[in-house]
């Protein structure tokens, strides 16, 4: 190759090796097939190889007949069965010889002046019994420069034939079409007939008007043997009748250095033109599903403040039925001391054992139990709330994990999709785990105690064995006691009339003060509870969902970064394609 480049064209062919390596290191970011990672390693070797034409077509369309005629002498085997069972590299040589190379490939060296400049490559059939056969095949031809597909004038664009073709055309290859056997076809209108024919359906098949040569291999091969063995040049009725001239005349004299070079660096273009547009509709496909993916943590974290906001609002509602207890135990002291606080009761004033039992009947009463109870109902609350928010988040993200899996582009057990598939079965899996084993009473009972153990602290009480409840009205009846202990035999005479009236009022402030302090008191422990309950659990959620959400941020910024190393190797390959299409 290298003898063919003229100084000009040396930074050329650089540019284009530059952007087919940098490509294949942008598709193996994107775990992209060995294969088209390998095609794109082959494209490179071939722009340092000699101008590749490689021979296509069906067992029976004569293309070892055709090469044969094309070399001037009967080098491959001839058969009206498959006889073509390894890809035979053609290669200039003094002599003519076959050998082994490398598996599924037959060397074959032959004294041909104009293959020192061109490699020429015999394909099994696209229709062979052995399906290694075709697959051998199919790999080979994107390696090629320009492609010569060959078919029978007596049986034109089989099925088979037209498969092969699309999938010719998916490389962008330089294709020519060659209609072997024209001699079957005794009519020339026929095979004018045919050859309409043959152009309309290529260029249905291919979007375009490829070159087309109606040939006779067979009786070309006898024109050249014949000259050959008179020692003249080639022609004579077999040769005319063959119509093999400008066949050899496009192949060995149209496409000269110029031409065959333009050709070795377009067809490389073209497998990367096509493999920047499959990834870029793997970019495509996989930002279209992580933005679904942002979506739904969106939804998670939207979901996460809404409840963080009902949470707040119901804890008020919760700690209001608390507050009506307090509020309800103020109203009877009040009612206690305008009932007791009287010169008619003198007496009773005066027992203070009397007295403390009566406040303990008719204030305290049952406050006691149902501030337990009221407080037992939050907490409950609180866990039961907590352990409803895992498995919605549970719920949410398996029916995430088990969606748009068919929707991806290409190869849907990609690393991509593995991993984005793993980690939500695994956060998924994590919160089931904690759903399972969330035990709602062992959660009621540590949060009843956390609560207990703050109050003790706050009040700086003896807390014994006392309920939550008991020790709030423990508090709370100390002080009353001490309120209503001033009260003495020897000092009713001192107080006289106007005294009483001014404790009383006095008794009822500092009880509701106290009744205050304690509510106050009790907001304070339990919001402080509740707010360490809920910030905790809000972030074993996120941090649950965290590994999750890490992953869909880098894969977004990791597309976004691909897709523009792919724009920009787009825009390099556009415009390496507009410097090949002006090569003279």
């Amino acid at each position: 190759m290298q003898r063919l480049l003229s100084k000009e064209h040396e930074q050329l062919l650089r540019r284009e090796r530059s952007l087919l390596e940098d490509l294949r290191v942008n598709l193996a970011r994107l775990n992209a097939d060995e294969d088209d990672l390998s095609l794109l390693k082959r494209s490179l070797t071939q722009l340092e190889e000699l101008f590749l034409l490689v021979v296509v077509g069906e067992f029976n369309a004569g293309k070892s007949a055709f090469i044969n005629a094309l070399l001037g002498e009967k080098v491959l085997e001839e058969g009206v069965t498959p006889t073509t069972s390894d890809i035979h590299i053609i290669r200039h040589g003094e002599t003519l010889g076959k050998e082994p190379f490398g598996e599924d490939y037959l060397l074959v060296t032959a004294p041909v002046d104009w293959l020192s400049e061109i490699n020429l490559v015999d394909t099994p059939g696209t229709n062979a019994v052995i399906q290694r056969h075709q697959e051998i095949t199919e790999h080979f031809v994107p390696r090629s420069d320009l492609v010569l597909f060959v078919t029978s004038a007596d049986r034109p664009f089989s099925e088979s034939e037209r498969s092969f073709l699309e999938r010719i055309r998916q490389w962008g290859k330089k294709i020519v079409i060659v209609v072997n056997k024209i001699d079957l076809i005794d009519e020339p209108e026929d095979q004018e007939t045919i050859l309409a024919f043959v152009r309309q359906n290529a260029r249905d098949l291919l979007g375009m008007e490829p070159e087309v040569f109606p040939v006779s291999a067979r009786m070309a091969l006898k024109a050249k043997q014949k000259a050959a063995a008179q020692g003249r040049p080639v022609g004579g009725d077999f040769w005319e009748e063959s119509r093999f001239q400008a066949l050899e005349a496009y192949v060995l004299e149209s496409l000269d250095a110029a031409q065959r070079l333009r050709l070795k660096l377009e067809n490389p273009l073209g497998v990367a033109d096509r493999l920047i547009a499959r990834y870029g509709a793997v970019i495509a496909d996989r930002s279209r599903l992580l933005r679904d993916d942002f979506q739904a943590l969106d939804t998670i974290e939207a979901h996460l403040d809404a409840y963080e906001r009902d949470m707040r609002h119901d804890f008020t509602y919760h700690m209001s039925h608390v507050d009506n207890v307090l509020y309800a135990m103020a109203e009877r002291g009040d009612k206690f001391f305008d009932e007791t606080m009287r010169l008619t009761r003198i007496f009773d004033l005066i027992n203070s054992e009397k007295l403390r039992g009566q406040f303990e009947r008719q204030v305290v009463g049952d406050a006691s139990r149902e501030i337990e109870r009221y407080v037992s109902d939050m907490i409950d609350w609180m866990v039961d709330k907590d352990y409803r928010q895992w498995r919605d988040v549970m719920g949410f993200l398996n029916e995430r994990a088990s969606q748009h899996a068919e929707r991806m582009v290409g190869q849907l057990d990609s690393e991509f999709e593995f991993n984005r598939q793993n980690l939500l079965a695994s956060v998924g899996r994590d919160a089931r785990e904690v759903v399972d084993s969330y035990d709602r009473s062992a959660e009621s009972l540590k949060l009843a105690q956390d609560v207990q153990r703050s109050l003790i602290q706050t009040a700086a009480v003896e807390a014994s064995a006392l309920g939550l409840g008991a020790i709030l009205v423990a508090v709370l009846h100390t002080t009353m006691l001490d309120i209503t202990g001033i009260l003495g035999a020897g000092a009713v005479a001192a107080m006289g009339l106007y005294v009483l009236p001014y404790r009383r009022t006095k008794l009822k402030q500092e009880l509701r003060a106290n009744i205050n302090d304690l509510r106050d008191q009790l907001h304070e422990v339990l919001s402080q509870q509740f707010e360490k309950e809920l910030a905790e659990s809000l972030h074993r959620l996120r941090d649950a969902i965290a590994p999750y959400t890490r992953f869909v941020r880098v894969e977004r910024q990791k597309l976004e970064t691909l897709g523009d190393d792919l724009a920009t190797n787009q825009g390099e390959l556009n415009a390496i394609r507009r410097e090949v299409e002006r090569l003279k």
